[in-house]
C-alpha cells in the first residue's frame, strides 16, 4: 500500500479532447455527406442509364416510364438476367449486397462496431443499378441508404475513432443518401436516429444534421428543388372525414402485417429450394418478368408511378392492378435474394392501397368527396411506418414531401393506428425480423436512463460497515468464516482511522490474495488494502459513479462529503446500484390505487346485525 491517505479519484472525465472531438466528427459528416449526396445522384444516373440502354435501346439520363417499353416478349427474360448478374455478384464478391440494405446497416451498427467491408460501398450501388434498371420493382434508397452508411463508416476507419464515433459517421452516410435521393433532409435524421442509431443525442443529432444538408443541397442543385415526388394540392378534408383516416389506419396496419409476414414466407420458401444460391434470384427474375408483361408499370423504381398516384391521375382499376401486381412483383424478387430497396416499392402500394380506399368510400357513399390523393400521401407513409416502426420519421417524410399543415392530422392518426396495430401482431419490424432469425435483437424504445435521473444518495447505503485500519487479517477472515450478518454480502470494507475518516479500503479478492501468499496473520487490513480510492460523492448521478467505477475496474465505492473526501457518509455497492433500475421498473409496472378505489376503500362499511 502506498499511502495510509486515500487519493480520491474525481468524476472528470478521461480520455480525449471533449472539446476537439465533435468538431473532428462534425468535419468527417459533413465530408460524409457531400460524398452520400454525390453518390446517391450517381447511382440515379446509373440506374436511370441502364433502364434507357435495356427497355429503349438508348442513351439516357433520366428515369423513363416502363409502361410503353420497347421490350415486347423479351421482358420475359430481361429481369432473369438481371438477377443472374446480381447473384454472381453476392456469390464471389460480398453476400451483403443482397436484400434491401438496411438491416445489413442495422446489423454492422449491432455487432460489427458500425464497421462495413469497402467491397459493399462499390458492389452495392452497381448491383441496385443492375436490378433496378433490368426491371426490379425496387427503390434507389435502400442500396444508397446502405452505401451511405458504408461510406461514413469506411471515413470513420481512416483515423482512430471509437464505435460510437462510427455509428455516428454511419448514420451519417445512410441519413445523406436518403436525404439526397427524396430531398427529406428532416425525416432522413429521424429515419437514422429511429433505425440505425438507437439513440437522441447531441453527439449524433448535430453530425446527422450537418450530413443531411449538404446532402440535401447536392440534391436540390443536381436534381432539382424540393422533394422528389411533384405534388400539386390535396384536400385533406374537414375534421369530420378523420374517423374515415382511422378505419384506413386498420387497414394499413394489416397490410403491413401481411406484408412483412408473405416477404419472408417467401424467403423461406426460396431457401427451402434444393439449388444452388446463385439460381434463386433467377426465379424470381422470371416470375418478374410474367408479371411486368401483364403490369409494365410495377418495373423499374416506379417514380412516376408513384406521382400520378399521389395527384390522383389513376383511376380504381389501375390503382387496384398496381396494389396486386407490384406486392406479388416485390414479395417473388426480393424474398429471391436479389439487390434493391424496400422503400418505393412499399409508397406505391401504400399510395395505390390509400387511392383505392378513398375511391371505394366514394362509391359507397356518394357525396363524401374523399380526395383519393390524400389518402394516397397518407397510405404512403402508413404502410411503411407500420412495417418498419419509423412512425416519426415517415409522418415527417410525407409533410415534407407535401409542405401542407393541413396533411398533420391525418398523417398522425393514420400512421400511429397502422403502427399501433402492427406491433399487436408482429414481434418484430419488416427491417429487424432478418437480424432476430441471427440471434440479434433490437432495441426500438427511447427512454432516459433512469442512472441518469437518480442521485447517489438515493440508492446508497447510509450507514455503510467499516472496519479500523488495526484490524488483523486474521481476526476479519475469522469473522468471515463464522458467518458475520454484517459482512455478508460486502465484497469491500472501507477502511477507518481512529477519527472515522476514510484511510482505504479492502476486499474480499485482497484477504484471499493475502491468504495464498500466506501472509504474516498480524497484518492488518491496512497492510493488505488500498490506499487510491475510488470515491463517489452523494450529489452526483449514479450514471457518472458507475461509469468512474468502469474505468477504475471496481465494484464499490465509499461515498463521502464535498467538503471532506476523508468523511464517509455512504456506500455504493452492485446491489445498491441496481436499486435505480428496479425503481424504474416498479414505477412502470406496479399499479397505484385511483382515487375511485381509495373513495370505496375509504367508506366505513356496516356491521351486519
Amino acid at each position: 500500500m502506498s499511502s495510509s491517505r486515500p487519493e480520491t479519484t474525481a468524476a472528470a472525465e478521461t480520455g480525449n479532447n471533449t472539446g476537439f472531438r465533435p468538431l473532428l466528427i462534425g468535419t468527417l459528416a459533413a465530408l460524409t455527406g457531400l460524398i452520400a449526396g454525390f453518390v446517391a445522384y450517381a447511382l440515379y444516373l446509373s440506374i436511370a442509364l441502364v433502364t434507357n440502354i435495356v427497355f429503349f435501346q438508348r442513351i439516357g439520363w433520366t428515369l423513363p416510364s416502363l409502361a410503353h417499353h420497347t421490350l415486347g416478349w423479351f421482358v420475359l427474360l430481361v429481369p432473369a438476367a438481371g438477377a443472374f448478374i446480381v447473384a454472381l455478384m453476392a456469390k464471389y464478391g460480398s453476400p451483403k449486397i443482397r436484400g434491401h440494405g438496411i438491416p445489413e446497416a442495422m446489423e454492422a451498427v449491432l455487432i460489427n462496431g458500425s464497421r462495413i467491408a469497402p467491397q459493399v460501398a462499390v458492389l452495392k450501388p452497381i448491383s441496385a443499378a443492375i436490378a433496378i434498371g433490368t426491371g426490379g420493382p425496387f427503390g434507389a434508397e435502400g442500396p444508397i441508404i446502405q452505401t451511405g452508411g458504408s461510406i461514413g463508416s469506411l471515413i470513420g476507419q481512416l483515423i482512430e475513432t471509437s464505435a460510437s464515433e462510427r455509428k455516428v459517421l454511419l448514420g451519417c452516410g445512410a441519413a445523406a443518401g436518403m436525404a439526397a435521393t427524396f430531398g427529406t433532409p428532416i425525416a432522413a435524421v429521424i429515419f437514422a436516429i429511429e433505425l440505425l442509431l438507437f439513440e437522441f443525442k447531441a453527439r449524433s443529432f448535430t453530425p446527422l444534421v450537418i450530413a443531411t444538408t449538404l446532402a440535401t443541397t447536392i440534391h436540390t442543385v443536381l436534381i432539382g428543388p424540393g422533394p422528389m415526388f411533384h405534388i400539386g394540392a390535396i384536400d385533406f378534408g374537414k375534421p369530420d372525414i378523420l374517423p374515415f383516416f382511422v378505419v384506413f389506419g386498420i387497414v394499413a396496419g394489416f397490410a403491413a402485417v401481411g406484408l412483412s409476414g408473405a416477404l419472408y414466407w417467401i424467403e423461406d420458401r426460396f431457401d427451402d429450394l434444393p439449388i444452388d444460391e446463385l439460381w434463386k434470384p433467377v426465379i424470381g427474375g422470371v416470375c418478374l418478368g410474367l408479371i411486368g408483361w401483364f403490369e409494365p408499370r410495377v418495373l423499374g423504381v416506379g417514380y412516376d408511378v408513384i406521382t400520378d398516384i399521389l395527384n390522383g391521375r389513376l383511376a380504381l382499376a389501375a390503382l387496384l392492378s398496381i396494389a396486386v401486381f407490384k406486392l406479388a412483383a416485390l414479395l417473388l424478387s426480393l424474398g429471391s435474394g436479389t439487390s434493391g430497396g424496400l422503400l418505393a416499392p412499399t409508397f406505391m402500394i401504400g399510395g395505390a392501397l390509400g387511392g383505392a380506399f378513398a375511391m371505394l368510400v366514394n362509391a359507397a357513399m356518394p357525396g363524401l368527396h374523399l380526395d383519393p390523393a390524400a389518402f394516397a400521401l397518407v397510405g404512403m407513409a402508413a404502410l411503411f411506418a407500420a412495417a418498419s416502426r419509423a412512425t416519426f420519421a415517415f409522418i415527417v417524410f410525407a409533410f415534407e414531401t407535401t409542405h401542407s399543415y393541413d396533411a398533420v392530422l391525418p398523417l398522425m392518426l393514420t400512421a400511429v393506428i397502422a403502427a399501433g396495430l402492427a406491433r399487436l401482431f408482429m414481434t418484430n419490424s419488416i427491417m429487424t425480423e432478418k437480424l432476430a432469425r441471427r440471434g440479434l435483437m433490437v432495441h426500438s424504445e427511447y427512454e432516459v436512463d433512469p442512472f441518469r435521473q437518480m442521485l447517489v444518495e438515493d440508492v446508497m447505503d447510509p450507514d455503510p460497515l467499516t472496519v479500523p485500519a488495526g484490524l488483523k487479517l486474521s481476526d476479519l477472515a475469522r469473522r468471515i468464516a463464522e458467518g458475520d450478518v454484517r459482512l455478508r454480502g460486502r465484497h469491500g470494507l472501507p477502511i477507518v482511522d481512529t477519527d472515522g475518516k476514510l484511510t482505504g479500503i479492502v476486499t474480499r479478492a485482497d484477504i484471499l490474495v493475502a491468504i495464498e501468499e500466506d501472509r504474516d496473520g498480524d497484518d492488518t487490513v491496512l497492510d493488505i488494502g488500498h490506499g487510491n480510492v475510488v470515491v463517489a460523492w452523494p450529489d452526483e448521478t449514479v450514471h457518472d459513479a458507475v461509469e468512474r467505477m468502469l474505468r477504475a475496474g471496481v465494484g464499490r465505492l465509499p461515498v463521502v462529503a464535498r467538503d471532506d473526501v476523508r468523511q464517509i457518509v455512504g456506500y455504493l455497492g452492485r446491489a445498491d446500484i441496481l436499486k435505480a433500475r428496479f425503481e424504474r421498473h416498479r414505477q412502470e409496472r406496479d399499479l397505484e390505487p385511483g382515487l375511485i378505489t381509495r373513495t370505496v376503500s375509504a367508506k366505513p362499511r356496516t356491521q351486519p346485525t
